[in-house]
């Protein structure tokens, strides 16, 4: 999402933290070199006035150059300022949702994944805050967009309006309110039409329909990859419409993201949502702490662990730490740890959420350690045999060649995971062994209980030694690891479901 501007930052970042002390001079250059990195990411220029300013005033006062690590205040500085820029005064957090049934009107211009936000904003609101939802499309313009909302409501668990053919954008509205009322709904989201750019007609339909469902929450759902434009969209519709928050689409592109640090100091509308994805699940709380941490190269293990708490089991993580713990590793577990790394984002989704692991991530990806290994090696293991996979000792030099051949893959690649595979059963059996209780079922408690830190609450040098600790705990690199993964020898995350980070509470 903020990849280039997250490479220029930690760049900047890296020459004044190996300073022992820092004079204004240095200051000066280094927000310079901020003020680019802003403009090039596509923030706009008040904003990046605005924020280079408050961080100059703030970096060369006293407080800072009596400061024992001056470079890493200044980073602690620049996070806070970000974090303001993009929460600003009193954000309310939460969609208001009271007084059932609570509607919402989701607004935008044509093209933007209006109507995939909405079916993906109704399954969160079902799933996570266990709500009863009613979905309706006044989209009456474009071709089967009823329809699309009606299919997207059947694949994820969520009723929608009845289609009739002939009705207005108001009188759908009418009829949904009315449903919700007497259906018992919590929620019902109105998905309005759209058009290519903003016009009188559009405005007065969804005007219409506002005064009629009287929203708790107007979003507005315009895409991130527009950069600044998105920001123009989002101050029309505040203006003509009135909206309540903003949900930015396709921040998993390639875009610079500077329309996300704009949107609130421009529009002063908090951004609810992120979408990250084509996936109903692929949306995203944009939280201000996390979003600043990730640009910082802060990582974000609030997240790491959320995503991992919706992949595993609990029973299954318990299950597999007992195996662990007594140095049961097959191919079975392997093939497990790779399906969950692909669930949690693959691998450069992971590693990106963990402090200081987004060079690294950029290395392994040169280095050709990428999904694709992963599913290679996955298709590697599904072309053994059951007794294979439970004890690959079996395998002789002929089975390797059936099974490599049964992959598609060459015989170099299979031994490469049998050979990692010695080595993360080697390493789950010294941890099982070492400490009271095991350092698995440490680090377990480490993610799973309350000893677990907020990275939201931590400056940049607490950053680090937590980083650092959680390194300590598992004993290499990274949590986990799987050595050699590639053939690179780079440690990554694998073992996760074995530290236990998904234990649901």
């Amino acid at each position: 999402m903020f990849e280039n501007l997250s490479e220029r930052l930690s760049g900047v970042f890296e020459r004044l933290t190996k300073q022992g002390a820092l004079s204004a001079e240095d200051v000066e250059t280094a927000m310079r070199e901020v003020r680019v990195a802003l403009l090039e990411a596509d923030v706009s220029l008040p904003v990046a006035r605005s924020f280079v300013k408050a961080v100059t005033a703030k970096a060369t006062g006293a407080a800072v150059t009596r400061s024992v690590t001056p470079g890493q205040q200044v980073v602690k500085i620049v996070h806070d300022e970000l974090i303001h820029v993009l929460k600003g005064e009193g954000d309310p957090g939460q969609l208001k949702i009271d007084s059932p049934p609570a509607p919402i009107l989701m607004v935008g211009l044509q093209g933007s994944g209006k109507t995939t936000t909405t079916a993906k904003i109704a399954k969160r609101l079902k799933d996570r805050e266990k709500k009863r939802v009613l979905l309706a499309s006044l989209d009456t313009n474009r071709p089967a967009a009823m329809e699309q909302l009606a299919i997207l409501g059947q694949q994820i668990g969520v009723e929608t309006l009845p289609i009739v053919k002939g009705e207005s954008a108001v009188q759908i509205a009418k009829r949904a309110k009315q449903q919700a009322t007497l259906g018992g709904y919590d929620v019902y989201i109105l998905d309005t039409a759209g058009r290519l750019h903003i016009d009188d007609v559009l405005m007065d339909e969804v005007q219409a329909v506002r005064d009629v469902a009287q929203p708790r929450e107007t979003l507005l759902v315009v895409d991130g990859l527009t950069g600044q434009d998105a920001v123009n969209v989002a101050t029309e519709f505040d203006g003509k419409v009135g909206i309540t928050g903003v949900v930015l689409t396709r921040m998993d592109g390639d875009g610079r993201g500077g329309a996300a640090l704009s949107m609130r100091a421009i529009t002063g509308k908090p951004i609810r949502f992120v979408g990250l994805g084509e996936k109903m699940d692929a949306i995203e709380t944009f939280e201000a702490e996390r979003i600043a941490g990730r640009i910082l190269g802060m990582g974000d293990i609030v997240a790491l662990v959320e995503k991992a708490q919706e992949v595993f089991e609990a029973e299954q993580a318990e299950r597999m730490m007992k195996r662990f713990q007594k140095g049961l590793f097959n191919m079975n577990d392997l093939k497990g740890q790779l399906d969950q790394m692909l669930k949690m984002g693959g691998m450069q989704g992971v590693m990106g959420m963990m402090p200081g692991m987004g060079k690294m991530a950029k290395q392994a990806e040169a280095a050709g350690m990428n999904d694709l290994t992963i599913r290679r090696q996955i298709a590697l293991i599904n072309s053994m045999t059951k007794k294979e996979r439970a004890n690959p000792d079996l395998l002789q030099a002929s089975r390797k060649k059936r099974i490599a051949a049964g992959a598609g893959l060459d015989v170099a690649e299979l031994n490469r995971l049998l050979k990692m595979h010695r080595q993360m059963a080697d390493t789950m059996k010294k941890l099982g062994k070492m400490g009271k209780g095991g350092m698995l079922k440490q680090a377990m408690q480490m993610f799973g209980g309350k000893g677990m830190p907020d990275p939201s609450k931590m400056d940049p040098a607490q950053m680090e030694e937590a980083a650092k600790a959680l390194q300590g705990k598992v004993g290499g690199g990274m949590p986990g690891g799987l050595p050699g993964l590639g053939g690179s020898g780079v440690n990554l995350p694998g073992n996760l479901s074995g530290l236990g980070i998904g234990r649901k509470k």
